[in-house]
């Protein structure tokens, strides 16, 4: 069973919020005290975070799910419910997070990003806070926010400095294990490498690492061969060492792969390369070229001095970093639209939850939600939309009808 796993799906869950209490003031001299219910206590969230020592995502093949804790529950005496606890799911640097539709909506490329993948419910008021002058004895209380819950596509994207890229049996493996401490699978037939295998090079003064891409074949732009899995492989890499099996038609090998690398990313043709003969020892046909033997060791001083060099010019044209980046989903704003039994869905996580959390069979409760929500501005919105008198109005999982 292989090891690496470079795509997975992940399903988390954010812990609910407690609910807030209804409470009063009882005491032996104090027979009718105000309000005192506490609040819920807030659900945890699940955040991700880049680790670099975790690499690849093989810990959620079998196992998707991760959850938070829910907030505890308000109670009399004006007690808060504590809050859930936070979920850390810590993925690969180079993590990328899509949706099911395929949307990008995190790229946790570097080593400590973090991004909010669940949020966690808010907990509900207790009836103390819904004291006013006008609402003496309030004999409601919110009910804890649901925590969201989402399904993610997860890609792995190898953080790599060099990428070398060629066709199966050109020699990747074998130069890859004589060059860094990294043991692939070495044998005499195409498609030995099924997943990428990553070295740590120390060439005098200089370290990077270096990717052993699985053997690209033509037409892999579109997917043949897992081609769009390997590509994936390559494009974070800093350098490009195509690598082309002197045995066979170097020419007709680089024209392919440098075809196949521009179909799949036009930039990839502008990165930093070498073109180097692998298998120099084994030579079929003239190379006027950088060539190398893997076998012997022939040329891999001069190739390894030449992708230092280049590593080093890379590195330096990329700004340094302000610090590990946090990764928040945009707020949502209110929106209405027209809903398919002709009235009007109203969205948005404030409206939705001023009326999710609410017991609106309670007369207090009822009054309170209807100023909350003209306060959000969902009268306005539904006016302008063009709701009438009647109309059947939709937030979240109540309807009613629209009353000017």
């Amino acid at each position: 069973m292989s090891g690496f796993v470079d795509e997975a799906q992940l399903h988390v869950k954010a812990g609910n919020g407690g609910a807030g209490s209804v409470s009063f003031r009882r005491e032996a001299h104090t027979p009718r005290g105000g309000p005192d219910g506490g609040d819920g206590g807030k659900g945890g969230d699940v955040w991700l975070v880049a680790d670099h020592d975790v690499a690849s995502l093989l810990q959620f093949r079998d196992h998707p799910h991760r959850g938070a804790g829910n907030g505890g529950h308000g109670a009399g005496k004006a007690r808060h419910g504590a809050n859930g606890k936070d979920t850390v799911v810590k993925v690969p640097v180079g993590t990328v997070v899509k949706d099911l539709e395929g949307n990008v909506v995190a790229d946790l490329a570097d080593d400590g990003d973090r991004w909010l993948a669940g949020a966690g419910g808010r907990g509900g008021k207790g009836n103390a806070r819904f004291l006013s002058n006008r609402r003496r004895a309030p004999t409601f209380a919110e009910q804890g926010e649901v925590g969201e819950e989402h399904w993610y596509n997860l890609e792995l994207k190898l953080m790599a400095d060099v990428a070398l890229v060629g066709f199966p049996n050109a020699g990747k493996s074998t130069l890859i294990s004589r060059i860094s401490a990294a043991k692939p699978k070495i044998a005499d037939y195409p498609f030995t490498t099924l997943e990428p295998n990553l070295g740590v090079v120390r060439f005098d003064e200089h370290e990077f690492v270096v990717a052993d891409i699985p053997g690209l074949i033509e037409g892999a732009s579109q997917g043949k061969g897992l081609g769009h899995r390997f590509l994936r492989h390559v494009e974070r890499a800093r350098v490009l060492v195509v690598l082309l099996d002197l045995t066979g038609d170097p020419a007709e090998q680089e024209r392919i792969l440098l075809q196949e690398l521009g179909r799949y990313r036009p930039e990839l043709l502008d990165r930093p390369r070498i073109t180097v003969g692998s298998k120099a020892d084994m030579a079929a046909v003239p190379w006027d070229g950088m060539s190398i033997s893997a076998i012997t060791g022939d040329g891999l001083r001069p190739l390894l001095g030449k992708v230092a060099e280049l590593v080093d010019e890379a590195r330096r044209e990329i700004p340094e970093g302000v610090g590990f980046v946090v990764h928040r989903p945009e707020a949502e704003g209110l929106m209405v639209e027209r809903s398919d039994d002709g009235g009007f869905v109203v969205r948005g996580r404030a409206a939705e939850r001023a009326v999710a959390v609410s017991d609106i069979t309670n007369a207090q409760a009822l009054a309170y939600v209807q100023g909350r929500l003209k306060r959000l501005g969902v009268d306005r919105a539904l006016s302008r939309a063009g709701a009438k008198e009647g109309d059947i109005v939709h937030i979240g999982g109540f309807s009613f009808e629209y009353q000017p």
